[in-house]
């Protein structure tokens, strides 16, 4: 039996939060001191520093001619989707006709780096009004990239963030700290265009995110506001070319299309099952900017924070905190970010009491299902 909303204590947790936090992130003009980014580690508390990366070599140098001619044509990992929905929610149609939300990954392959770059740049650049959709290419993948595919470009960026050494090596723990020498766990180089859009979701990694051109627009929800987001159980799906045939209808290289596969009927499923059920993906199923859709009874409670980054900019986004992105070109046409990961710190009371709150919030909320995620006709 559900509780009256003013002795719930799930609204009482997220409305206790938003009176004790703003909703306005803090602005610094200049790096903190180590002593001062602890602070906000331990607040779990994010914030942006204006210009931090104005110097560096990559936000002087990585035009698009530079990368052309740096890289040439390298073969590069690109995921690749009908609309620039990778690992997201997406409407998927079983043959009998009914409709479920699957967690949809990206097709992905390899492409000459000057290729990749020349679509992205000619799409961007290209009217949107002709009614005839096109593919979305992205380089993101998420592997410390940086440090191995893109290596050659790895010295235009510091190795680490240093006034977040102390803070984040501690928070690893010492065993990770050693391993690395208190360095961040991956460091990735993400390259775009604004047809590009990251769906809500939460990491477990503490990220310091580095703008280096275009602009990236970072909605941001704290872990305390998890019963708001709908998370759900998704069967996990991938797109893949088809290569002559129709698929999806949308344009791909060699005239190939996209469909939208699950992954218990791709070879190369994953095995792993989850809670019992293979293929099921925790995942957030509402959305900030559409916010009467897959919402819960506490969606209504939400606060997001919002902040844009300019290229040189840096924002520190803490462990768990949910956050969607989308991202605006530079005059050339391109979107380019590095971001480092430091493992977060599973000790202490920050994930436990998100796991609690979870658990908690499934049980006082009928639309909390874990139920796959059916789209009501």
């Amino acid at each position: 039996m559900d509780l009256p909303q003013s002795q719930d204590p799930i609204e009482e947790l997220i409305t206790n939060y938003n009176e004790l936090n703003s909703p306005i992130i803090e602005e610094l003009t200049e790096e903190p001191s180590p002593l001062e980014f602890m602070r906000f580690v331990a607040r779990n508390t994010p914030f942006v520093v204006r210009g931090a990366a104005a110097d560096w070599q990559a936000t002087k140098t990585w035009t698009v001619d530079f990368l052309m001619q740096f890289l040439g044509d390298q073969l590069v990992n690109v995921a690749v989707t009908p609309a620039g929905n990778a690992d997201a929610p997406t409407p998927f149609t079983h043959p009998d006709g009914t409709t479920t939300l699957v967690l949809a990954k990206p097709h992905e392959e390899y492409q000459p780096f000057s290729a990749f770059l020349s679509y992205l740049t000619a799409q961007e650049k290209a009217t949107k009004a002709t009614g005839e959709p096109e593919e979305v290419r992205y380089a993101q993948t998420q592997n410390d990239n940086l440090r191995h595919e893109y290596r050659r470009l790895q010295a235009h960026v510091p190795g680490d963030i240093a006034f977040a050494r102390v803070a984040l090596a501690a928070a690893a723990g010492p065993a990770a700290a050693g391993a690395r020498g208190g360095g961040p766990d991956a460091v990735n180089l993400w390259i775009g265009n604004s047809r590009s859009v990251t769906a809500l979701h939460r990491d477990a990694y503490e990220n310091l995110y580095v703008q280096v051109a275009g602009r990236k627009h970072f909605t941001l929800l704290p872990p305390a506001f998890q019963p708001g987001v709908n998370e759900r159980l998704l069967r996990g799906a991938r797109y893949r070319r088809v290569v002559g045939a129709a698929g999806d209808g949308r344009r791909g290289g060699g005239g190939g299309g996209l469909e939208l596969v699950l992954d218990e009927d791709l070879e190369e499923a994953d095995q792993e099952e989850e809670e019992g059920k293979k293929g099921m993906v925790p995942f957030p199923t509402w959305d900030p900017d559409r916010p009467e859709e897959n919402a819960t009874r506490y969606s209504r409670l939400a606060q997001p924070m919002r902040v844009t980054l300019e290229p040189g900019d840096m924002l520190y986004l803490p462990c768990l905190w949910y956050h969607k992105v989308s991202q605006s070109c530079s005059p050339e046409g391109v979107c380019i970010a590095v971001n480092y990961w430091y493992d977060m710190d599973f000790t202490g009371p920050l994930y436990p009491l998100s796991t609690f709150v979870r658990s908690v919030s499934s049980k006082t909320d009928s639309s909390c299902k874990d139920d796959g995620g059916t789209v009501p006709p």
